[in-house]
């Protein structure tokens, strides 16, 4: 005989093995018993939740000659009949292939003839969202006034694409996510039965991994038992075998990503990768990893309602103390973004590395959240003794004057001449590009120019940036720059405009010619940097 796959060979035949949906079945049971059955029935729930297969233990109660309790007897001819599919009572269609006019017509046509045995002829249409528009119109009057021997039951798994006008003609049972624990313990029954040795956190993990979905549960096992023939199924096989990522990696790759340390995590991937992880479901596991850390940080109790040993609970703890809430949420916003993108991306290493460098780079990103990050990180750097780029750059700048002031050998570079002086106005953005922060800002946007003793002026107009700027040490930073660039010393005075001076009148005090230079009008070619 043919191998059954174990979600077909454990199909429930009754509610009571139809587990984490009591709220529906209690309920089809009590009209079976009373004898209050409707006419439309709408059952909506994500996959693997058991909506078909509730739909088909009904139509046996309903049909069934003794039932008990509700339930079918699963003895009669009309309930074996139905069981193994032969049942002219009961008509399933898959709405996903047949789901044009002509397919509910034919329905419409066959209700005019009463069951051959059983009460009801009932109608299963499984994701009846896919049905047309000329379908729905076509079965809309049907349905609310069917004979009174016909029944629909209607399966979707996206309730919202259905029509209002049917919405409002049936009995709508939602059927819940199942819960991790009560999948496991089916699972356990199950494996009990099948004669499987497996451990309990191998049957934990699986459950966790269908996200709710019992047939997905399943189907797991199934895969995992296929494996680990005549063997004891341990988690460490099951992570092999799903391509699954064991929580140390996790933390592991959250502390390097704190660290900003891009080489370590770079090599967890590639670690990973090597071993056959897929990627998608190391972004999704780490998603959830960083909510239960999320959690952490945001409830004194998470503890109780983390799926986690104690150990790494207690790992997870002192995660949450070294990164903020903001931070966090950045993180699971950029890998949620990056779960959509490599759904179907050729690349997934590629965005999956650009995700992860930005976790660790804020300054790749302009919204409200990377800049509150980037600020934090200077902070930590600066509390720690570490220079940013900036004061790095200014604090050698001021160690080289002292030193060239205490350092005899120092070679005194030339004085520039002034048409030198005229190639660095030209040249002025390609050589200040490395001056940043206000300084940087202020030396390029306002007016340039020279005076008869070829001394370079900067020109503010804004008294408040000049004194902010006009300071010894950002003289001698400018100073530098140039010398780097072109080999000699250019003289650099930054001078400010009186209030009730214009420009015309301050150049003349300078003693200005003919040379008058606007920053903002140099063309584009000059802003390259020239070999000097």
């Amino acid at each position: 005989m043919s191998y059954t796959a174990l979600y077909r060979k454990f199909r429930p035949d009754n509610y009571e093995d139809v587990k984490g949906q009591e709220h529906i079945t209690t309920t089809l049971g009590n009209q079976v018993i009373s004898d209050r059955v409707g006419h439309a029935y709408l059952f909506c729930g994500t996959r693997g939740t058991g909506k078909t297969t509730v739909a088909r233990i009904f139509a046996k109660a309903v049909n069934c000659v003794k039932p008990v309790n509700g339930n079918p007897c699963n003895e009669c001819e009309i309930c074996k009949a139905i069981s193994t599919g032969n049942s002219m009572n009961v008509i399933e269609m898959d709405a996903a292939s047949n789901n044009g006019v002509e397919n509910i017509r034919q329905i419409v046509e066959e209700v005019q003839y009463r069951p051959t045995t059983g009460r009801f002829k009932v109608y299963i249409i499984d994701e009846v969202h896919m049905l047309s528009t000329s379908a729905f119109n076509a079965l809309l009057k049907t349905l609310e006034e069917p004979p009174e021997y016909v029944m629909f039951i209607l399966a979707t798994t996206e309730s919202h694409k259905i029509p209002i006008t049917i919405l409002s003609r049936c009995q709508r049972y939602d059927f819940k996510h199942i819960s991790v624990d009560t999948i496991k313990n089916r699972l356990k029954e199950l494996a009990d039965i099948e004669g499987l040795e497996i451990e309990d956190k191998a049957l934990r993990f699986i459950a966790k991994s269908a996200d709710g979905s019992f047939r997905d549960a399943l189907s797991l096992l199934d895969q995992c038992e296929a494996f680990s023939i005549g063997e004891p199924l341990t988690y460490d096989k099951t992570l092999d075998i799903l391509g699954a990522v064991d929580t140390d990696i996790f933390s592991d790759m959250l502390r390097a990503i704190i660290s900003e340390d891009v080489v370590s995590v770079m090599q967890l991937l590639e670690e990973m990768i090597n071993y056959g992880r897929d990627l998608s479901q190391f972004v999704t596991d780490f998603t959830w990893y960083l909510r239960n850390l999320l959690l952490l940080k945001t409830s004194e109790n998470a503890g109780d309602i983390i799926d986690m040993s104690t150990e790494k609970l207690e790992a997870l703890k002192d995660e949450s103390n070294m990164i903020e809430i903001d931070v966090v949420m950045r993180y699971i916003r950029i890998l949620s973004e990056l779960s959509n993108q490599i759904k179907y991306a050729t690349q997934k290493r590629v965005y999956v590395e650009i995700a992860l460098i930005k976790l660790m780079q804020p300054a790749m990103e302009l919204d409200y959240e990377s800049l509150k990050n980037r600020v934090s990180n200077i902070e930590k750097k600066l509390e720690n003794g570490i220079l940013i780029d900036g004061a790095k750059s200014q604090m050698n700048s001021v160690s080289r004057i002292e030193n060239t002031g205490n350092d005899k050998s120092v070679k005194k570079l030339e004085l520039a001449v002034p048409e030198e002086v005229k190639k660095v106005v030209d040249n002025w953005h390609a050589i200040t590009r490395g001056i940043s922060g206000h300084l940087g800002v202020g030396i390029r946007k306002n007016k340039l120019s020279i005076d008869s003793n070829s001394v370079l002026c900067v020109v503010y107009e804004s008294s408040i940036d000049w004194q902010q700027d006009n300071k010894p040490e950002n003289i001698e930073l400018i100073k530098q720059e140039i010398s780097n660039a072109i080999g000699k010393e250019v003289q650099i005075e930054l001078r400010c405009m009186k209030p009730e001076q214009n420009y015309n009148e301050m150049y003349m005090n300078l003693d200005v010619g003919d040379i008058n230079f606007d920053i903002e009008n140099i063309d584009d070619e000059n802003e390259e940097e020239e070999d000097f």
